[in-house]
């Protein structure tokens, strides 16, 4: 097994948590054209794109034949209003030991990527005061395939100038984890255990995480 050398993070649910804003903004939209977008049909949204989750929330409404041009200021108005929302975050949205595992892996000389479909992840990072614990960030400006592809995963360890059997990949979604078993990259998993199967190790945040545990995990392995 190769050594861990670096550690490549999804941003929603493993960091910070913006589910809440892309739901108030697809929620939004919803009813400006004349339907309700509920808890569970955003359900369905999870790890997928602005364009896709646009077409699925079409579907919900029964809506169709809506042209491109219309798609795509559809889809521009729910970011400005997500945009709107992240605008405001800081570092009281973190999620548990994030910042602090950031740290702990920066103290061990282990490299660090972000590894996130979000265009937005840039303002995120900043507002919320983690970019400078990013050796590298890979987000949705850069890749062309969403996960489970793992591009995203890949194109960060090429950044790092680490090989994918080095890395190690935190990750909350099914999709994610698929993406890291893809690349070649052992993972742990944020959230539970009956959902994340493909997972090495599942933990219900990076504060029941730590370097030590990477390192017992390595050795143990």
């Amino acid at each position: 097994m190769d050594a861990i050398q670096a550690c490549l993070f999804d941003l929603d649910g493993v960091l910070v948590d913006t589910a809440k804003y892309h739901y108030q903004a697809w929620k939004r939209l919803a009813g400006e054209l004349g339907f309700e977008f509920t808890e569970k049909d955003n359900e369905r949204l999870k790890g997928v794109s602005r364009d896709a989750s646009l077409q699925i929330l079409l579907e919900v409404g029964g809506i169709s034949d809506v042209k491109e041009e219309q798609r795509q200021q559809l889809a521009e108005r729910k970011n400005s209003w997500y945009v709107e929302s992240i605008s405001r975050m800081d570092a009281s949205e973190l999620l548990p030991g994030a910042l602090e595992f950031l740290k702990e892996c920066r103290a061990n000389g282990i490299r660090t990527a972000l590894g996130s479909a979000s265009k937005n992840a840039p303002l995120i990072l900043a507002n919320t005061g983690l970019a400078p614990y990013f050796d590298a960030i890979v987000d949705g400006t850069l890749t062309s395939r969403a996960k489970p592809d793992p591009e995203v995963f890949l194109l960060g360890a090429a950044k790092l100038g680490v090989q994918p059997g080095a890395c190690v990949v935190f990750e909350d979604a099914e999709a994610g984890i698929e993406a890291a078993v893809r690349a070649g990259m052992r993972s742990v998993g944020i959230g539970s255990p009956a959902v994340l199967t493909q997972a090495d190790v599942v933990v219900p945040s990076l504060a029941a995480f730590s370097v030590a545990k990477l390192r017992e995990w390595q050795v143990t392995a």
